[in-house]
């Protein structure tokens, strides 16, 4: 299929979803990578009551904090 067809189907509010290879389907810039990162045990303490509080895990609060933090900096 053309991608003008493509963009055509699309914009009508026709389902696409056939004409996509979903297997192969990626989120730019939202790839996962992993690092380490060691911490002293008084700030993990700190950060797993702070994940309680808000009810998410240590890796969401960190993840949450960091991109406020890159925000801000922006």
């Amino acid at each position: 299929m053309k991608a003008r067809d493509f963009d055509a189907r699309f914009d009508s509010g026709k389902d696409i979803t056939s004409e996509l290879d979903l297997d192969k389907a990626r989120r730019p810039n939202l790839e996962q990578r992993r690092v380490n990162v060691d911490f002293p045990i008084w700030m993990i303490e700190a950060l797993d009551r702070e994940a309680r509080r808000l009810g998410v895990t240590r890796q969401s609060l960190i993840k949450m904090k960091i991109a406020e933090a890159l925000e801000r900096l922006g």
